[in-house]
């Protein structure tokens, strides 16, 4: 859509414009642009970009304050940032203030068919962590008000959902939950402009938490849908034998409805955890795996990730657990457990049960994720586990990589002082396969021996 025509300003306007307005240099929303030009080019062609420069609120309270006196209302559309708090923390100022203009220009390409050309993208940090995109319409526009600033906010928290985590890209994987809510004001005159601004502002920010609790509750209700029906769909990737490239096993790995934001296993989880529905996601991801697995070539291993809590699940003890797998023609020692280096490292004795009570029922134990970190040496040391799985981080590219060889040698002799085995995760090139064989590494998984596919195919 076109962006409307800025109205010929009166004086008054002119003075409040003046060296705020997005025409002018230093402005958060444009770049330098002639204003006759500007005015008789409303185009998208003819446009201009955003400056990258982010404007304070509180420099723009002035301008902003005179525009609702003048146009009798006023639009906004804000995101709450204050997702993006974690980076300032563990990254420090400049890492932060980045990924803030990151935002700002994400919001901009997302609203920018949108914007006049007096329109402001601002920051609020005095009280509270939000971008602002604050809109003056005359009152009399009355379509903009009722449809075209839902619009907005629509298109923006859709842009937001689609690349959300190039703003947090590199110091977090997933895009943050940042919430968008929107507001407009009418003006009174009997009321400090400043003070009805602060109103619009608290209202935006009130609707966004309104939009945030009601897509929290429905993606607990949709998760909740998944565990009721088990809708969940179990693949199974190859783990082999380096040097004879026999396949000894598979690990089972979860993935969530194809059609939703939950489809990997790390937002799947990731919204367990939000939801406090983490035990029954496990048991349910622990009961699709074993039937999937159902008959499983007699030799090979069935690697089967688990939380340490699973030794509390009845179906996953003594007879009932001896009675399933007999079902399934499964033994004990066909199955190994994967329960990952951070939840062990978070409680060593609840793990340490966990594995004590299954070691006694025939099963074995692997040490998932296993890092570099001391953690990682400690958790090896204290559990004793019968495989060690080498997280990719240190795989990746280690045929270039003299350090992570010389860590991978040392993580596989203390795996045969304890009669572990080392199982050296996401290989994908031939060097790298070439590289963890010269060293001595017993197996590999990772897609240059296959990808995660459903098992009864991949036999």
């Amino acid at each position: 859509m076109r962006s409307p025509r800025c109205p010929n300003p009166t004086p008054a306007a002119r003075s409040a414009i003046g060296a705020h307005s997005p025409l002018n240099p230093g402005c958060g929303v444009v770049d330098r642009l002639d204003v006759s030009e500007a005015l008789e080019n409303p185009s998208a062609e003819s446009r201009p970009a955003w400056s990258g420069v982010v404007r304070s609120y509180a420099d723009e309270i002035e301008p902003i304050s005179n525009r609702l006196r003048e146009n009798g209302a006023l639009g906004l559309v804000l995101v709450d940032t204050s997702a993006l708090a974690p980076i300032e923390r563990d990254y420090g100022v400049e890492a932060f203030q980045g990924a803030r203009k990151e935002l700002c220009s994400l919001v901009f390409e997302a609203c920018h068919s949108e914007l006049a050309c007096d329109d402001l993208i601002v920051t609020d940090e005095l009280d509270t962590d939000q971008v602002v995109i604050f809109m003056f319409r005359p009152r009399g526009h009355d379509a903009f008000y009722r449809e075209q600033l839902g619009a907005i906010a629509d298109s923006l928290r859709a842009k937001l959902e689609q690349a959300g985590n190039r703003v947090v890209y590199p110091y977090q994987r997933e895009a943050p939950v940042m919430p968008v809510g929107q507001a407009l004001i009418f003006h009174n005159h009997a009321v400090r402009e400043e003070r009805q601004v602060r109103q619009v502002l608290q209202a935006a920010r009130r609707d966004a938490e309104l939009n945030a609790r009601i897509e929290a509750r429905n993606r607990e209700k949709q998760l909740t849908d998944v565990v009721l029906s088990e809708n969940v769909t179990i693949l199974y990737e190859p783990i082999e034998n380096i040097t004879t490239r026999e396949v000894i096993g598979f690990e089972a790995l979860v993935r969530g409805p194809w059609d939703t934001d939950f489809h990997s296993p790390v937002a799947l989880f990731q919204l367990a955890e939000e939801t406090g529905l983490v035990f029954e996601l496990d048991c349910l991801c622990r009961r699709a795996a074993l039937r999937g697995a159902k008959g499983l070539e007699p030799g090979k291993l069935l690697f089967l990730n688990c939380l340490p809590t699973a030794i509390h699940d009845p179906a996953f003890r003594g007879d009932v657990l001896r009675r399933t797998l007999e079902e399934l023609r499964l033994r004990p020692d066909d199955v190994v457990f994967e329960i990952s280096e951070r939840e062990s490292i978070n409680n060593f004795a609840i793990f340490r049960e966990a594995r004590d009570y299954y070691a006694e029922l025939g099963f074995r134990i692997a040490l998932d994720d296993t890092g570099v970190a001391y953690g990682s040496l400690e958790a090896i040391m204290e559990l004793s586990p019968d495989f060690i799985k080498v997280d990719l981080s240190l795989i990746r590219s280690i045929d270039t990589d003299p350090p992570r060889q010389e860590l991978l040698r040392a993580l596989h002799a203390v795996a045969l002082k304890l009669n572990a085995q080392i199982i050296a995760e996401g290989i994908e090139t031939s060097e790298e396969l070439a590289t963890i064989q010269s060293l001595g590494i017993p197996l590999g998984q990772g897609y240059l021996f296959g990808r995660p596919a459903p098992l009864r195919r991949g036999i």
